[in-house]
């Protein structure tokens, strides 16, 4: 029997000091006041203003945009229900070059054979031709082509070892 008081006089000492260790880190906002003063009650009480004007309707819709998306955006990149080692996808290129033709001679232009992606259409293309309402081809050299997109250039490498994916 006492042992059993040993124990449970020990349990409840333990326990009673972590209760006041947590009663001690959390303040109540009235002894806070008294403690620090004023300070801190004026800074509760413009936090308390600065979230009731954030609610009313004089606030900037971009504002709010920017609350709404940027508040949320952890969460959403952080996603706890993904399998682990999961990463975003990267993203792919629009079209594949397939082959370049180069002429020996000045007389014909360069042409160029390109895959879209997507849609699996083949296109052969010179310099300057457009391929879709923003994608301009530039320029065509042995085994690579530059394309301009939104004033973006990239360039496109042909794959010369297909079997070994």
């Amino acid at each position: 029997m006492k042992k059993r008081f040993k124990y449970l006089s020990c349990f409840l000492a333990v326990l009673f000091s972590l209760v006041l260790c947590f009663l001690l880190q959390s303040e109540p906002p009235i002894a806070s006041e008294k403690i620090r003063g004023k300070a801190t009650f004026t800074t509760q009480i413009q936090a308390t203003s600065n979230r009731v004007q954030s609610r009313s309707p004089g606030v900037t819709d971009s504002l709010r945009d920017f609350q709404k998306t940027e508040f949320y955006r952890t969460i959403v990149d952080n996603d706890l229900f993904r399998p682990l080692g999961w990463s975003p996808p990267r993203p792919t290129e629009t079209y594949h070059l397939l082959g370049t033709i180069i002429p020996k001679d000045g007389s014909t232009e360069a042409q160029a054979i390109l895959q879209s992606t997507t849609a699996r259409t083949t296109y052969i293309v010179r310099i300057a031709d457009t391929l879709d309402k923003d994608t301009i081809l530039i320029d065509i050299q042995p085994k690579q082509v530059t394309l301009s997109k939104a004033g973006q250039q990239r360039t496109l490498r042909l794959d010369t070892a297909p079997w070994i994916r």
